[in-house]
């Protein structure tokens, strides 16, 4: 590889990340973390389909981690959480 497609953005391009995600309790949960400057902020996606129609919750948490797969991994908890809180009412 050349000195200028290194400087320019040539050669190996970043790894894709799969999508995190799971089924709990009839909800989908989808780890959406968001990156910060320092490091990554707790995130997730909820859904669920409720009388025929997707309903969907955002959830953003003030917590940051410095690991993308730590923080997707603390998403997933934190959603599980609020499900065993609050339900469908997430939704309202």
């Amino acid at each position: 590889m050349s000195i200028l497609s290194r400087l320019f953005g040539g050669g190996a391009k970043p790894e894709a990340r799969a999508e995190v995600s799971e089924t709990y309790k009839e909800f989908r949960i989808f780890a959406a973390p968001r990156s910060e400057k320092d490091g990554y902020r707790v995130g997730a996606r909820i859904e669920k389909e409720i009388g025929g129609e997707v309903k969907v919750h955002h959830l953003l948490r003030a917590d940051t981690l410095r690991s993308l797969d730590e923080a997707q991994a603390l998403s997933i908890r934190k959603a599980r959480q609020v499900i065993d809180e609050q339900g469908d009412a997430i939704f309202g």
